[in-house]
């Protein structure tokens, strides 16, 4: 297989003095470390780094090698290895590391959002792009961000409530897991909706519209006041105060006292005094570092199946899968990883954590529910358990049992409810007919077409395919309807507001929710829209999207569009391919290809194809390195010289795209290159200058591009996108990073005129087809690959899917829909 035309260093290159001093590439060998927990479905990302020659030499081709015969895989990260210390050691000793590791592990986590599968198996930071807003409309997506979290622990609440009382218990399992069990196959087989779980009642929805609802012809509807939702409290003096006693009785370090109040509230002294592994709530805190801890303070009352560890050692299993994307685990794997962790009875604790509603437990495949004539002419014991039947069905499929947290059960039950009542609600006799054959293209005109007779429908393709969903949007306005598109990113937005030619016409998901943008909500509570398009889908996390599906009234239409190909969402779940593989709705698939050399190159690696393209005006290069050190200094290199020369594209509208936040060529050693060439500085603030090109993550799972400006008794001044920012002073070092390179996951969603990715050698147990077709497609006008990667490009191009993830929206979705819910039209 050949890859791309390419570009070799020659004598007409930058003078190597020109760049700075690369950092130590240590030999190349090392991989990118691990950066606090994973979020995504891939372990570590593969380096690539830009070389720079004058972009102006004379191409050469560069043929890849075959693909190799075998590649590691990354690590399964469920079972982790534990470390249990002998009661001899000293407390101190065992959380020491914590002062260090767990809190720069915290505030990198923190600054990079939870970025899937962008670092090792340990974990890696999350950051997805996401709107610039005004002063006051950032703080009003932080308050939302906080108003959710509210409302998933009222709703927790709640769910652990209702436990309480009396359920019917299934036939094949006993005590608490048949329990919860019975309970969520109420909620599957429609006897109990998923909503009756949640702690506010859902807002009455609007009646389903006769006909199509004309704009007003004045003014759009008066946008809500911001909620009063107050922004997130620094911690106060007394519980920090308490938190650090607690922690030095127990050996821990100090500095993780503030970190343990954001994770666990005011009363974390209380929490932390009667059951030391909350501890493991902290970022960046090992089991062996709370084991230590909880010896320290409970001395010989604590062993290896204490309830309160087991329940925390689950609760974490967990919550370290849903940062890799899976909103469930197989039942099997949690009590393999237990046993790593020297529990004794795996079951028990499995089953301690579901009765202590750390956990719900749910059933798939088989008869998962018994049938009740099996249970009545069943004989049973003594003791209420039911002897097997000899003459049942041998072949039956046996039932896997999986464990989810309540948060994600309640987002994908709720999800599946909302996409079902869009389907069943939507007037499907509206006429769009002489709507689509003034459509632009014949895919935009199938979309519009299909649109007019679906209450959900589901449109994929490529970059160029986005201005199909324009002229949706535009067609419905010129109907009367209300009709908006939401982007990922805001730099999504700026794009779809360019395609429709209206401003108003496209904001982004964060800023609809929150209230900053668009058209505010209705009588009801719901969004004032008859037709919603979101783009960039696949960035759909599972509670982002029940929340959003939950905000529109009965009768409105929902279009989620999107392209398959590309990495998956930073949060747990995959809305968009558990949409399209449950034929929940009517598909579209755009026929329209992206462009150019850069859109050839792409469409081959979605089919696993990587191929070598004609590129006469230099639109992509291939440029080739030895090692990590000379892959950071030829990127530099490429963004501060050849780049801007031969495509008189600013190094500020370059982007560099890496595999993973560690190790040689990471975006730490790129950033602190690239600033070093492009705005030296002593970072007087925080580690900033004037003119840094950063990061902001508002929240987990949002990266907001931005440049510093200044810095005063406030906090950090940024510049997000034209719109003015200001991150407080305790906030900068865990939610601001430097920007200049980016992992693939946080460039999701975005595009500049050119893009660097770097691929270097140690990057390919982080390297994935969608890894590559994401990073690759960054660039419009120019892409410069720095390649050090060799055969493991290809091998991962034709040979490494995205690592799949476990969900249950899916078969929810195929209990919930008609079987005509997804048949074609138009």
């Amino acid at each position: 297989m050949t890859a791309l035309p390419g570009e070799t260093p020659g004598t007409d290159d930058a003078p190597a003095e020109d760049a700075p001093a690369a950092p130590a590439p240590g030999g190349g060998a090392d991989g990118p470390s691990p950066d606090g927990p994973t979020a995504g479905p891939d372990a570590a990302e593969a380096q690539e780094a830009a070389a720079g020659g004058a972009a102006g030499a004379d191409a050469v081709d560069v043929v890849a090698e075959p693909a190799s015969a075998s590649s590691e895989e990354p690590p399964e990260a469920v079972e982790e290895s534990a470390k249990t210390e002998k009661p001899s050691e000293a407390a101190n000793s065992s959380v020491a590391s914590a002062d260090g590791s767990a809190a720069e592990e915290t505030s990198e986590a923190s600054a990079d959002g939870s970025e899937s599968a962008e670092a090792s198996e340990d974990g890696s930071e999350t950051a997805e792009g996401s709107a610039d807003a005004a002063p006051a409309a950032e703080l009003s997506e932080a308050q939302a961000e906080l108003a959710a979290q509210r409302e998933l622990r009222e709703r927790i609440e709640k769910r652990k409530a209702e436990k309480a009382a009396p359920i019917s218990a299934g036939g094949g399992l006993s005590g608490t897991a048949a329990d919860l069990l019975a309970a969520v196959r109420a909620v599957e087989s429609g006897e109990k909706a998923g909503t009756a779980f949640f702690a506010r009642a859902a807002p009455a929805p609007a009646p389903a519209p006769a006909s199509p609802r004309p704009a007003p012809a004045a003014a759009q509807p008066p946008r809500p006041a911001v909620p009063e939702v107050p922004a997130q409290q620094a911690a106060s003096p007394e519980a920090l105060e308490a938190v650090r006693a607690v922690l030095a009785q127990g050996g821990a370090p100090e500095a993780l006292a503030r970190p343990a109040v954001d994770a666990l509230g005011e009363q974390a002294a209380e929490l932390l005094r009667t059951d030391p592994w909350h501890l493991l709530a902290v970022s960046g805190v090992r089991p062996e570092q709370a084991d230590g801890f909880a010896r320290a303070l409970l001395g010989s009352e604590c062993g290896p199946d204490d309830g309160r560890r087991t329940a925390a050692l689950v609760g974490r299993l967990l919550e370290q899968a849903a940062l890799r994307g899976h909103t469930a685990l197989d039942a099997a794997a949690v009590r393999t990883a237990l046993a790593g962790h020297a529990v004794r009875d795996p079951d028990a604790a499995v089953l301690n954590a579901v009765e202590e509603g750390v956990a719900l437990l749910f059933g798939e495949g088989g008869d998962a529910e018994p049938d009740k004539t099996d249970a009545e002419d069943g004989e049973q014991d003594e003791d209420g358990v039911r002897e097997a039947d000899p003459t049942a069905d041998a072949d039956a499929a046996p039932v896997r049992m999986f464990l989810g947290l309540d948060r994600y059960a309640l987002a994908e039950e709720s999800l599946a409810d909302g996409l079902a009542r869009l389907v069943n609600t939507c007037e499907k006799t509206a006429d769009w007919t002489e709507a689509a054959a003034g459509a632009p293209s014949p895919s935009a005109a199938e979309l519009i077409r299909t649109v007019a007779s679906a209450g959900l429908v589901v449109h994929s393709g490529g970059e160029a395919a986005r201005a199909e969903p324009a002229a949706l949007i535009a067609a419905a306005r010129g109907l009367g309807l209300r009709a908006l598109g939401a982007a990922h990113s805001e730099d999504g937005r700026r794009r779809l507001a360019a395609a429709t030619g209206d401003p108003a016409t496209a904001v982004t998901l964060a800023g609809l929710l929150s209230g900053a943008q668009g058209p505010g909500r209705d009588e009801d509570g719901a969004l004032a829209l008859d037709l919603l398009v979101v783009l960039d889908a696949p960035q759909l996390d599972v509670e982002g999207a029940a929340v959003l599906v939950e905000a529109l009234a009965d009768g409105a239409r929902l279009v989620l569009s999107g392209d398959p190909g590309v990495l998956g969402s930073a949060g747990a779940g995959r809305v968009f391919a558990d949409v399209l593989a449950a034929r929940a709705c009517p598909q579209v698939v755009s026929r329209t290809p992206d462009p150019g050399p850069i859109g050839e190159l792409v469409s081959g690696i979605g089919i696993g194809e990587l191929n070598q393209v004609d590129a006469p005006g230099k639109e992509v290069v291939i440029v080739p390195v030895r090692d990590a050190g000379e892959a950071v200094h030829r990127t530099v290199q490429l963004v501060a010289d050849s780049v801007p020369r031969a495509f008189s594209i600013p190094a500020e509208e370059t982007q560099v795209i890496t595999v993973g936040h560690g190790g040689a060529a990471g975006t730490r050693a790129l950033n602190e290159a690239l600033k070093q060439r492009l705005n030296p500085g002593p970072g007087r603030f925080g580690g900033f200058d004037p003119g840094d090109r950063v990061v902001h993550v508002p929240a987990p799972g949002r990266a907001v591009p931005g440049v510093v400006r200044s810095a005063d008794g406030e906090g950090l001044h940024l510049d997000c996108g034209g719109v003015p920012v200001v991150v407080p002073q305790e906030r900068v070092e865990s939610s601001v990073r430097h920007g200049w390179a980016l992992s693939a996951h946080q460039a999701a969603g975005m595009r500049w005129p050119a893009a660097v990715v770097v691929l270097p050698g140690d990057a390919a147990q982080g390297l994935s087809r969608p890894w590559v077709y994401t990073a690759f497609g960054r660039g419009e006008r120019h892409l410069s690959v720095v390649h050090g990667a060799d055969r493991a490009l290809p091998h991962a191009v034709a040979e490494v899917p995205d690592q799949e993830r476990t969900t249950r929206l899916r078969p929810l979705l195929e209990a919930l829909l008609t079987p005509d819910a997804a048949s074609p039209t138009g």
